[in-house]
């Protein structure tokens, strides 16, 4: 059994709310099944709010666009093991790409982006980087592809509100 939490947090660092996943892994031996899985998940509603102003055909067009960080994201938490780290380079356009490592094996579940444009991804200058955000907690929209892909995987997800 895993379990990620996402906390909420108020003036001082005070946890006010808490969101917690609880679900089975998958084994590692079943990434490249997971990454299909994301993929079949993807959706343009994920990208809600988050409209790239600079390449607006790319967020029309080309699939996957957009859906790098939350996809990696989303994988190194679903994927049981400890030997995946995040990896980030500027592609291209300016912008990060993600994907994971361990040691020289790729997976980018968003790699299609590329090739589908005859371009290559940024594979060659990635390098190790901290997940977004404060302290590193997993970003909401990673927490709603997973519990997509997991389907009865997932033993519990739940808001816990801290009162006082």
């Amino acid at each position: 059994m895993k379990e990620v939490v996402r906390h909420c947090y108020a003036k001082g660092n005070v946890i006010y709310k808490s969101r917690i996943l609880k679900y089975k892994p998958f084994p590692y031996k079943m990434i490249y099944h997971v990454m299909d899985l994301i993929q079949e998940n993807l959706t343009p509603e994920l990208l809600k709010g988050r409209k790239k102003v600079m390449y607006p055909n790319d967020v029309n067009n080309v699939k996957y666009y957009g859906h790098c960080y939350h996809a990696s994201q989303a994988l190194y938490y679903l994927i049981d093991t400890d030997s995946l780290i995040g990896v980030s380079a500027k592609d291209y356009r300016g912008e990060k790409h993600w994907w994971l490592q361990d040691g020289n094996q790729i997976f980018d579940v968003t790699s299609e982006q590329y090739f589908s444009v005859d371009k290559k991804p940024p594979w060659n200058t990635g390098k190790k980087t901290k997940w977004y955000g404060w302290q590193e907690r997993p970003q909401q929209i990673s927490l709603n592809l997973m519990t997509s892909v997991l389907k009865d995987r997932l033993v519990k997800d739940e808001t816990v509100n801290k009162g006082n």
